[in-house]
């Protein structure tokens, strides 16, 4: 939509291309084997849509094409139309949806993920230590085999992590006795252990330019991917897990992906015909806390917020309490605020855990008896939904707008077993609520998919009615536009469409003064508690260094995220949040919400087309005046997406400009070495921080967030006026140049037409479909538990 938005038609210089083709329809049938047949129906009937409107498309294209081939110059306008089908011909069946497993170390996400798609062990699991050590991607495709890719870090972007990783090491002569007995900390042995890896013994001691010269032990291929293929599951999990499982030191540190641990950046991972995952779900194993890496952190941060839905994972024993499971709440509920998560859901894994004994002791009296260990285990688990939903749903209120959808669910927390579903000896399989995270699944690519056509259904209708009238432009009324007075209403609007993003976005102001305040008076306590270990400065010296390093951030396997930018701009995000979440939110119209503004401004445009219809004589389903509406919302329609992109960056400048700010202090912290560098190095950080204050670095801050806001605000309304010309200029009959003879496509606008309106029927067959299958489940028998309950 970019594209079509700007200021003219776009001109593509490879016109006469032709479209990609699409898959066989054959293929549709196996695609949809994860879904019971009732679904299935429904998704055939919206493929059956899609397959036809682009096939119409494509028919229509090929007539322009062939019209205009041999022409030497090509009217702008039927340059416009050939882009703007072409566009909507390639653009894809469905964006993937993302499912985020987001936990900390032995929380189980891999164990659930192999529950999910029925492969034991697939992906590697061991208990309470670090298994799956990057992130892991995992789809089903059209594909005969098992396939996984390994992407590489670029030669560049190792080069960055090498010098880091030579400094975090640097130690100088000067350390005191004392400094030189401290442990080695988490940060330094991942150092060690990963030049070791990538360039054999001894690395550690080398220095960057020396390891620059020096040779890999591992082949690296020139691609940065390598491709692995098996015919079976368990054939891939064995070539697959040396490349992400968590490497320890007594592993086997001379096979092939051991040796290329250190560059791997994510993997894909691809089943063949899943019947349990439908194609077009992407489940992510997120690790809990980043990476060193810059580019593999920065990935970290893009994989969350392309997720649309997250699942926090925490194991049974974890979830109550605990700093790391809050972390990552919080970090889940910062992408609902930047970026495009709707859903947020805590799924609590190794439920079958339980000590009956100690339970029945804890237990309230009063209760009906507990008989057996099953009957603990699944009144537990419902205590515990309870319990987690409703302090889940607190949280979730301090930081979203009231109305926000996730509130609205009926699931916000899962209680499941990997293990009781593959044994079923306490519960069974429904249970371990292994097929509910299924059937999740399954709705929200059913939901996504008719979302879609019913999007590209409309938007290939109203560019057949524009093909349609480059046809029969002078057959139009002399008063059909009155293009001049069109122009003036829509620079009213516009004027006050930016009048309205004003008033929507000054609601920010205030909660964005008082979080000002409230950091300033609060940032030496924040600071203090971040650089204050328990343990004193024993360990924390490299770790700290490391933060520096990465300005104010740091992240490995086996700490906790430190972000020193964050945690003193925290105070200013806990005001804002609700009200930024208030802004963008998408749905229910209120005074501070952006998008209902952008509605309402489409509403009035279409209107007047209404009533410029009727004031010359049209039927109410003119095609003259559909045309134009059904344009506005394809115009209107690309604002949501821009406006999502933006989000982000408008979320995070915050931090951003704090850590802009504080860049030199963290540099003058790095160089520090020594004796009583630790020490030292706080003092530094503590002074520079206390100096940006002072000169206004929260103020700053402050103008540089309402500075993303107004370019924000200009954004939009400059692809309004742009995008509103364009179309006003191509459906004005006194436009010089824009149009010819073209081939007739009354055929081909005649099928769009049926396929429009058959889009109520299919929505229709889906409602019904969905009644009868409520009913049948409410008949069904309940299934009893396991046989072998234990006492």
């Amino acid at each position: 939509m970019d594209d079509f938005m700007s200021q003219e038609p776009p001109v593509d210089d490879d016109l006469f291309k032709e479209p990609i083709k699409k898959r066989r329809r054959s293929d549709g049938d196996q695609r949809f084997r994860a879904f019971p047949s009732m679904e299935q129906s429904a998704l055939k009937e919206y493929e059956k849509l899609e397959s036809r409107t682009r096939r119409v498309l494509s028919n229509t294209y090929q007539k322009l094409i062939q019209s205009v081939f041999l022409d030497d110059s090509i009217p702008s306008g039927i340059k416009y139309l050939i882009n703007r089908l072409l566009a909507l011909i390639e653009k894809p069946s469905l964006d993937p949806v993302y499912i985020g497993l987001f936990g900390s170390t032995g929380a189980g996400k891999s164990s659930l993920i192999n529950a999910i798609i029925q492969q034991a062990m697939f992906l590697p699991v061991s208990g309470e230590s670090i298994c799956t050590s990057c992130i892991v991607q995992v789809s089903s495709g059209c594909c005969d085999q098992y396939e996984a890719k390994i992407h590489l870090l670029s030669d560049q972007e190792w080069k960055e992590e090498l010098k880091n990783l030579t400094k975090l090491l640097h130690r100088t002569e000067e350390l005191d006795r004392e400094e030189d007995t401290w442990d080695r900390d988490d940060a330094v042995e991942e150092a060690i252990w990963k030049l070791q890896m990538f360039y054999g013994n001894g690395a550690e001691s080398r220095n960057y330019e020396e390891l620059l010269k020096a040779k890999p032990k591992g082949k690296i291929p020139t691609s940065r991917i390598i491709t692995l293929k098996a015919d079976e599951a368990g054939e891939l999990s064995v070539k697959l897990d040396p490349y992400i499982r968590a490497q320890r030191r007594d592993c086997n540190a001379e096979s092939a992906g051991t040796q290329i641990w250190p560059l791997i950046k994510y993997v894909e991972v691809t089943l063949p015909k899943s019947e349990l995952i439908p194609e077009g779900v992407v489940l992510v194993d997120i690790p809990g806390t980043g990476d060193f890496n810059s580019k593999r952190d920065e990935m970290w941060k893009k994989t969350i917020d392309k997720c649309s839905v997250i699942w926090v994972i925490s194991d049974i024993e974890r979830v109550s309490g605990g700093k790391t499971h809050e972390d990552l709440l919080n970090e889940s509920i910062k992408a609902c605020q930047r970026a495009f998560c709707r859903d947020i859901a805590l799924v609590v894994t190794k439920t079958d855990k339980l000590h009956l004994p100690e339970y029945l002791r804890e237990r309230k009296v009063g209760n009906p008896a507990i008989q057996t260990q099953r009957e603990a285990i699944l009144e537990r688990n419902e205590t515990l939904k309870l319990q987690r939903s409703r302090i889940l749903k607190e949280k979730l209120k301090r930081k979203l707008p009231a109305d926000s959808k996730v509130l609205e669910t009926s699931d916000l927390v899962y209680t499941v077993s990997a293990q009781e579903y593959w044994q079923q000896a306490l519960l069974t399989e429904e249970e371990t609520e292994i097929p509910k995270l299924r059937e999740y699944i399954r709705k929200q690519l059913l939901d996504k998919k008719r979302r879609m056509v019913t999007k590209y259904v409309t938007e290939a209708f109203g560019l057949l009615l524009l093909t349609d009238n480059f046809n029969s432009m002078d057959n139009l009324p002399n008063e059909y536009l009155h293009v001049s007075g069109l122009r003036r209403f829509v620079e009213e609007k516009v004027q006050l469409l930016e009048k309205a993003i004003d008033q929507c976005f000054a609601h920010i102001e205030q909660p964005l003064q008082e979080g000002v305040r409230n950091a300033r008076t609060s940032y030496r306590r924040i600071l203090s508690r971040c650089l204050v270990r328990s343990k004193g400065n024993q360990g924390f010296h490299q770790t700290l260094k490391a933060v520096c390093l990465k300005n104010g951030i740091f992240a490995s396997r086996t700490l906790t995220r430190i972000d020193l930018n964050e945690a003193i701009t925290q105070p200013i995000y806990d005001q804002i949040d609700p009200v930024f979440g208030g802004i963008f939110r998408v749905g229910k119209a209120t005074g501070s919400a952006l998008m209902p503004h952008i509605d309402a401004f489409k509403h009035s445009l279409q209107e007047k087309m209404t009533e410029i219809g009727i004031r010359n004589g049209w039927k109410y389903d003119s095609c003259k005046k559909s045309f134009l509406i059904q344009e506005i919302s394809a115009i209107l329609g690309g604002l949501e997406g821009h406006v999502l992109r933006k989000k982000r960056r408008i979320y995070e400048s915050l931090s951003i400009s704090v850590q802009n700010d504080l860049k030199s202090c963290y540099e003058e912290a790095a160089q520090i070495t020594g004796k009583k560098a630790c020490e030292r190095m706080k003092d530094v950080i503590r002074r520079g921080v206390d100096q940006q204050v002072a000169e206004g670095m929260f103020e700053r801050a402050q103008e540089r967030m309402q500075h993303q806001f107004q370019q924000l605000k200009n954004g939009i309304t400059e692809k309004v006026k742009g995008s509103i010309s364009t179309m006003l200029t191509l459906a004005s009959s006194q436009g010089v140049g824009l149009y010819k003879e073209l081939a007739d496509v009354k055929s081909e606008y005649k099928e769009m037409e049926k396929l429009h309106r058959s889009l109520r029927e299919v929505a229709e067959n889906a409602v019904l479909r969905k009644g009868m299958q409520e009913f049948l489940l409410k008949m069904s028998p309940s299934k009893v538990g396991p046989p072998r309950a234990q006492l």
